[in-house]
C-alpha cells in the first residue's frame, strides 16, 4: 500500500468528500485506512462499570484506500503516489506532479 500511517490525505468521495487529514491506522488486510475527523459515526453505549455516564460516543471509521489521496507536502495538491531508487539505491516514494521525493513518515509503534 502507497499510503503509510502519519500521511496527509484528502477524502475524494463520500459525506467527507474535500476534506484533509492524518492517516491515523492502516490495514492492509482490508485495504483500509482510519483519517482523523472523517468517517465519524455515533455509537449508543450502555451505562457500565467502563462508562459510567453512557450515551452517544463519536468514533471514527476506516474507509477503503481508494478514497483517499495523498497530498505533496512541496506543491500542496493531491497526487499518486510512484517509487524510485535515490543515489543510494534505496526504494523512495515520489509525488506523481512535482516529482519530489515524499519524507519518510516515522514509525510509531501502537501499544
Amino acid at each position: 500500500m502507497r499510503i503509510k500511517t502519519n500521511d496527509v490525505v484528502v477524502v475524494l468521495s463520500g459525506k467527507d468528500a474535500g476534506k484533509q487529514g492524518a492517516v491515523v491506522a492502516v490495514n492492509l488486510e482490508k485495504n483500509t485506512v482510519t483519517v482523523e475527523g472523517c468517517n465519524q459515526v455515533q455509537k449508543h453505549v450502555r451505562r457500565s462499570q467502563r462508562n459510567m455516564q453512557g450515551g452517544r460516543l463519536t468514533k471514527v471509521m476506516p474507509m477503503p484506500v481508494g478514497k483517499v489521496m495523498l497530498v505533496c507536502p512541496k506543491c500542496s495538491k493531491p497526487t499518486r503516489v510512484g517509487y524510485q531508487f535515490d543515489e543510494n539505491a534505496k526504494k523512495v516514494r515520489v509525488c506523481k506532479k512535482c516529482g519530489a521525493v515524499l519524507p519518510e513518515t516515522p514509525y510509531v509503534k501502537k501499544r
